[in-house]
């Protein structure tokens, strides 16, 4: 059984984590994050090693011991180095653009994908065919990522579409003639 809920976070120099009630607040050199967590667990700060305590030993606690804990890491995370999601489009003339705020898409439709760039996100295309997004909050960057990829995933018989740089995407063999 894992003890993720355990294992103490060490903060990084200018790193600050406090605690109000349920709402927990890391503060860094990249901004500021804030989130609820559980009210039956419990955060100690204690120098710059944070430390959570689960009531019992239920299966539900030992859930939410664990979660708490890594949502809280990877805030800590966030704050100090950020999280980059890179993907890229594979297709004849699937291309990508910024165009002020919005981040266009030409993936084979009969008109173009817009998307606005939320607010707490960085959206960057090198090329027309990457685009990298970046941000402090995990959470944040992995929902815009997927949610730019659902616009055309890739397809198994030839590849297109839209896939993370490091994802593999299982090819299918075609129709055979008779």
């Amino acid at each position: 059984m894992s003890r993720i809920g355990y294992k103490v976070i060490e903060l990084p120099a200018g790193v600050e984590v406090s605690q109000a009630g349920e709402v927990v607040t890391v503060k860094g050199p990249k901004g500021t994050l804030t989130r609820n967590i559980a009210s039956d667990i419990t955060m100690t700060v204690e120098g710059n090693e944070v430390k959570f305590t689960r009531p019992s030993d239920d299966y539900k606690m030992k859930a939410l011991h664990g979660t708490t804990r890594a949502n809280v890491n990877n805030m800590v995370e966030g704050v100090t180095k950020g999280f980059t999601k890179n993907l890229q489009l594979v297709g004849v003339g699937y291309r990508a653009q910024l165009q002020g705020k919005k981040l266009v898409l030409s993936v084979g439709y009969s008109h173009p994908v817009e998307f606005a760039t939320p607010e707490n996100l960085t959206v960057e295309v090198p090329d027309n065919t990457h685009i990298n997004i970046s941000g402090i909050g995990k959470q944040a960057v992995g929902d815009f990522a997927a949610e730019v990829r659902a616009v055309r995933s890739p397809e198994p018989y030839k590849g297109k579409g839209i896939r993370y740089v490091d994802e593999y995407v299982r090819r299918k063999e075609g129709k055979t003639g008779k």
